[in-house]
């Protein structure tokens, strides 16, 4: 059984046959990965160990004592985050062997195709289509919000491949290759001026049924595994107390003396308490993990976020006064990553108010856990047995 010796051992191992100081970075990482040191709760041979999730914490730490390189998650998020635990899920084992590893190394960066200009908070009712030719899929539509697509290798794909049943039984799963020629890669510029997300049109875009992860049809039951995934990775993720927005808010406040007032005092402490509180909920949560997929409990992380994420950056903006409206940059550029603390006050309180729509919407999130976790009857759904074609749009 491996334990946290055992994991010191192979990292130590490792450090030995692949000093960092004289590895280049890329083969640092496949060798990690080909070690099971990547995220030792995957199975052997696709970057883990099998061991507990909760192991991780003690490779992180002895690659971090040793000067490791890491593999930018901030770069690679969406692949670590949503598209490998769906692959592990449901992919066949030549999908594993072929897009875990540069998944992970940031070989390859992936992004996700799932929301539209018609069906966002209303995901199952996406009109982008994929009809069977022999061994592979064609696929037409527009996608939108598409973080990283400008710099995406491959993409999570759902597509609608029945629209004679119901809105969420017609739909299938796809990884499409962005490199494909009916693949077109818009900017979407937001409130802050950059354009980290774009619009993407699908154009004839042939996929091969090799790469369709799960049943035809059976496309919803898979995104939902993406989507569970991909709002703990956007809620859930570990920080040190005082760690995010709440801590840049506190530093801020012990920088600044002059412009403390007694309101803002009382606000700021229980801004604090509520997000050591989201941080202590999310330990348990990850705790939970080590159990199995995560559940709905990860929206109400997602929620929390969000709203903490408004609400402190906006205390922020205005315990800064004028020097909280404005920051250096507002150009037109296409950043890597998602950066949701960096810069400056004004950019975080801009890049804030996406966090409510980002992963899911907030309206749709309350619903989840009202319904999934709280037990309440569910709001009523006059199109759950109407085919996706009469469904008016």
């Amino acid at each position: 059984m491996t334990d946290a010796d055992d994991l010191r051992r192979r990292t130590a191992e490792l450090l030995a046959a692949h000093p960092p100081a004289i590895t280049q970075r890329l083969d640092f990482l496949r060798a990690r990965f080909d070690a099971g040191l990547a995220w030792v709760h995957f199975p052997k041979g696709l970057g883990g160990l099998d061991a507990p999730r909760s192991l991780q914490a003690v490779v992180d730490a002895e690659l971090d004592a040793a000067g490791a390189p890491g593999n930018d998650p901030g770069r690679i998020g969406i692949g670590l985050g949503m598209a490998a635990p769906t692959i592990l899920q449901f992919g066949t084992d030549e999908q594993k062997q072929r897009f875990l590893r540069p998944l992970w190394t940031g070989e390859e960066v992936w992004c996700q195709l799932f929301s539209e200009p018609g069906a966002g908070s209303d995901l199952a009712a996406l009109a982008t289509r994929a009809v069977r030719e022999g061994e592979s899929w064609i696929v037409d539509g527009q996608k939108v919000w598409t973080s990283s697509a400008h710099l995406a290798r491959w993409a999570i794909l759902i597509a609608r491949t029945d629209p004679d049943v119901p809105k969420h039984r017609g739909i299938s799963y796809f990884v499409c290759d962005m490199t494909d020629p009916g693949v077109e890669v818009r900017p979407l510029r937001q409130i802050t001026g950059e354009a980290e997300f774009n619009e993407v049109f699908l154009t004839g875009v042939r996929i091969p049924d090799a790469h369709r992860l799960g049943e035809v049809g059976a496309g919803w039951k898979v995104a939902q595994t993406t989507l569970m995934n991909e709002r703990v990775a956007i809620g859930g993720a570990r920080t040190p107390r005082e760690g995010g927005m709440i801590g840049i808010a506190a530093a801020d406040w012990r920088a600044r003396p002059e412009l403390r007032t007694h309101d803002l005092h009382q606000r700021l402490l229980k801004l604090w308490v509520e997000a050591e509180v989201a941080r202590l909920t999310g330990e348990r949560l990850r705790q939970q993990l080590t159990k199995g997929q995560p559940g709905p409990e990860g929206s109400g992380m997602k929620l929390a976020f969000a709203r903490l994420a408004q609400e402190i950056s906006g205390w922020e903006v205005e315990f800064l006064a004028e020097d909280g409206l404005t920051y250096d940059d507002w150009t037109m550029r296409r950043p890597d990553g998602v950066d949701f603390t960096g810069r400056e006050a004004g950019y975080r309180y801009l890049r804030a108010k996406g966090n409510s729509i980002e992963g899911g919407t907030s309206e749709v999130l309350l619903n989840i856990v009202a319904e999934r976790v709280l037990g309440l009857p569910p709001e009523p759904r006059t199109d759950k047995d109407v085919a996706w074609k009469d469904l008016p749009r």
